[in-house]
């Protein structure tokens, strides 16, 4: 995985560089900057290492000039290069694929695409940005003066710039022509009376998904997998496991929790060389404004998931480069508890795609933004786009909880061969909960925030309804860290539902 920046415009090129510098810890591995051919582009890039680690860096380079930096993953390069030509690649990089097709299909080219990926692309004076088709890599875009300046992480732009945004998934914008959407969360449509039995689908499951799992393993690195112990990263680690001889498995928690408990029986069952970090309230807390300001959010939620994210990808970035991880199962299969509360198969089937297209600022940011901190790329194998429209085209009713089990019964049959039965109907835990660090933080921060008064915390900053001190004090926290917060800051508001 890696880091990405630049400007387009009049801007001094050596702010690009002071931009890699706040992103090294997404690339550590390499570091390049490129504004030959385009006068007025400057883009730079920080490299973490995955495929062709000899000869990936970027910028990459095209026929006629074109420029390109990325980050992410495209899964399906291999076929691509066929496509487009063997002969005028001059890497072995995935990304390489995404300089030559848009080269010469333009922005609407980007839908032959599977993987995750965010990119900068200049080529006969325009400039293209864009973003895989649910988010999962991150970027941003604002205005400094008339130049626009582009950047993975929120905290890496520099001070002064104005109207940020994230790029919108599913699209590409061009300094041309706009912007043009070549992927959105299908549809919602009204399912004709299913006369195919439940164990079709199950089998339709059974099958994306682990297709979804099998592209996501192709590396020049290690792949391991975070393992909580819950029905989504034991469903990833069992796929994983068939075609891995030697898979590596992480978990953290408090002493004694859940996730470490069952995470231990689904290692064993599974036979992987399975890493656990039992955690410590002190180094929580010690560490609490690192997790914080790598999030660039304040959100409770948020925070209070990140924790163990940090603790897990620190632990995993000590024996692999790439993980796969479950994020995306609940919103795919309704599997939280307030979905049991919609009763309206319509409503249920229309918050789902809701919660799909809204990822990219809520837990897609807490795995992208906690993983890189330790120089470590997540896979998400259930975002995978041919395993969303599948599953989006089971009628929701059978998707609705209660249906072979309180939640995600089609997940659940779909891999119950594959792990132990305590395990595969085993009751959903939050990710904060089930590592017991939720009743913890709660009570560390508001401790820590006894001199915040909530109300008159609030009406001294009106953008944002504080739910606690608790929140108050990790606000607090990132506004410190930053030197410019209102980019961060206008970010979290906009996205909030407050």
């Amino acid at each position: 995985m890696c880091g990405v920046a630049g400007v387009w415009g009049s801007v001094e090129p050596m702010l690009v560089s002071s931009m890699l510098d706040a992103l090294h810890h997404r690339g550590p591995d390499a570091r390049g900057i490129g504004n030959e051919t385009h006068p007025g582009a400057t883009l730079g890039h920080t490299r973490l290492s995955i495929i062709d680690l000899e000869g990936g860096d970027q910028p990459l380079h095209g026929a006629g000039g074109s420029t390109l930096v990325a980050n992410g993953e495209i899964y399906n390069a291999h076929a691509l290069r066929g496509e487009l030509g063997e002969e005028r690649f001059t890497t072995y990089s995935d990304n390489e694929a995404i300089l030559h097709l848009l080269s010469d299909g333009g922005p609407e080219a980007a839908s032959e695409l599977r993987g995750m990926f965010a990119f900068a692309l200049t080529d006969d004076d325009e400039l293209l940005l864009g973003r895989d088709p649910v988010g999962i890599k991150p970027l941003y875009v604002g205005h400094l003066g008339d130049s626009l300046v582009i950047s993975s992480e929120l905290k890496a732009l520099p001070p002064g710039v104005e109207k940020t945004e994230p790029l919108a998934p599913g699209t590409v914008w061009s300094s041309r022509s706009g912007t043009h959407r070549f992927w959105s969360v299908p549809e919602q449509v009204d399912h004709p009376e299913c006369d195919r039995p439940i164990s079709h689908h199950v089998a339709t499951v059974r099958e994306t998904l682990d297709l979804a799992v099998r592209r996501r393993l192709i590396a020049d690195v290690p792949v391991g997998a975070f393992l909580s112990g819950g029905l989504d990263s034991s469903a990833i680690a069992a796929l994983m496991r068939e075609q891995v001889d030697v898979l590596h498995t992480f978990s953290v928690g408090l002493p004694g929790s859940p996730d470490l408990l069952a995470a231990r029986l689904v290692a064993e069952h599974l036979g992987t060389v399975h890493h656990e970090y039992v955690l410590d309230p002190v180094e929580i807390l010690e560490h609490l404004p690192e997790i914080v300001h790598s999030l660039e959010s304040f959100d409770l939620d948020l925070v209070r998931s990140a924790v163990p994210t940090y603790f897990t990808a620190s632990l995993a970035a000590e024996h692999v480069t790439v993980v796969l991880t479950g994020e995306g199962a609940d919103e795919l299969f309704a599997g939280y508890t307030y979905h049991k509360h919609l009763t309206d198969d319509r409503a249920l089937d229309s918050d789902l795609r809701r919660s799909i297209a809204e990822l990219h600022h809520i837990n897609l940011q807490r795995v992208d933004r906690l993983t890189m901190a330790h120089s470590l790329e997540a896979r998400v194998p259930f975002l995978d786009v041919d395993l969303i429209e599948a599953a989006l085209a089971i009628p929701v009713g059978l998707r609705r909880p209660g249906v072979l089990a309180p939640e995600k019964g089609l997940l659940r049959a779909a891999v119950e061969d594959l792990l132990p039965q305590e395990v595969v109907w085993r009751d959903k835990s939050q990710f904060d909960q089930g590592t017991g660090t939720a009743d913890l933080l709660e009570e560390m921060a508001t401790e820590a925030a006894s001199h915040i008064d909530v109300v008159e915390y609030s009406e001294r900053h009106p953008e944002t309804h504080f739910r606690s001190s608790e929140e108050c004090r990790y606000h607090e926290i990132l506004v410190g860290s930053l030197a410019d917060p209102g980019p961060t800051l206008d970010n979290v508001a906009r996205w909030s539902h407050r």
